[in-house]
């Protein structure tokens, strides 16, 4: 992984550190009491701040409060049933990267990998430590540790199909995740999943960045409106987080519901891309 890369995931350190604060009735700190708090210099902390996020720390808390899912339901929310139908490969993008993606059949699905061989390795990340899966035809599974931890993650990924062979080979791997957290180039996707799932999956790629849906719009947008409780089953089940981004969905009050890796990685996937295309408007203005 490139050094940019490892500063961010050490920057999420910090700022797992600083959300623990506002969490904690922190909201209304300001930068000298958080970064006392932290063992840190007002300016070495603005520093890392800006170079992980891009805002200022005050700037970032508004993003992480909990009422911003609130804000972004009414100010960014995607009616995914009038989305634009113009296929996966024009829809999957993440700020500049391009994503392509191929599902297994059911029949495959149903083998629980048997036969399949997924290489694996761990990486730094913005969010913390990743696991990333892939077969010879594209990624399969990105689980984030920061919350669970390393052994659970690994488990829990390697449960999701359990016949497969897997083999530890980071270095094949590296060019494509570099790609995914750089979001330059291209990256391939090997979805591993039930029709449903697959279905909920799609729906989820169809979500711009900085902006976010409903569980109940999902359903509606699978042709499956009484299904708003499998469809949350299925958002919790997607395996490539981050890049099928399950993130940006909530419950229709404006709860962030659950998530998988632990609701702060979702706090701050959701933070980190509020204020990344804030900063990219600015920056086009």
């Amino acid at each position: 992984m490139n050094i940019q890369t490892r500063e961010q995931s050490y920057h999420y350190g910090v700022m797992r550190r600083a959300i623990e604060l506002i969490d904690e009735g922190g909201e209304a700190l300001t930068l000298a009491e958080l970064a006392a708090a932290m063992d840190m210099s007002p300016a070495h902390f603005q520093r890392l701040f800006s170079a992980w996020v891009g805002v200022s720390p005050k700037r970032y808390q508004q993003y992480l409060r909990l009422g911003h899912a609130k804000t972004l339901l009414q100010e960014h929310f995607t009616t995914l049933e009038a989305a634009h139908a113009v296929g996966l490969s024009g829809s999957g993008r993440l700020h500049d990267l391009f994503l392509r993606w191929e599902a297994m059949s059911p029949g495959e699905y149903a083998r629980k990998g048997a036969g399949l061989r997924i290489l694996w390795g761990w990486f730094d990340s913005p969010f913390g430590l990743v696991l990333v899966m892939g077969t010879e035809k594209g990624i399969c599974g990105m689980g984030f540790a920061a919350e669970t931890g390393a052994e659970p993650t690994m488990a829990d990924m390697r449960s999701r199909w359990p016949d497969a062979d897997f083999v530890e080979d980071p270095m094949a791997l590296r060019a494509m995740v570099e790609a995914i957290f750089d979001q330059r180039g291209e990256a391939a996707l090997h979805m591993i999943g039930a029709p449903l799932q697959i279905k909920v999956w799609e729906a989820l790629l169809r979500i711009p960045s900085g902006q976010v849906t409903t569980y109940s719009e999902i359903a509606h947008a699978i042709g499956a409106p009484r299904a708003v409780r499998a469809v949350g089953t299925a958002v919790g089940r997607n395996p490539v987080s981050w890049l099928i981004p399950c993130h940006r969905a909530l419950r229709k009050s404006g709860a962030l519901g659950g998530y998988h890796w632990g609701l702060p990685v979702k706090r701050a996937m959701l933070a980190y891309e509020a204020a990344r295309d804030e900063g990219q408007q600015d920056g086009a203005a």
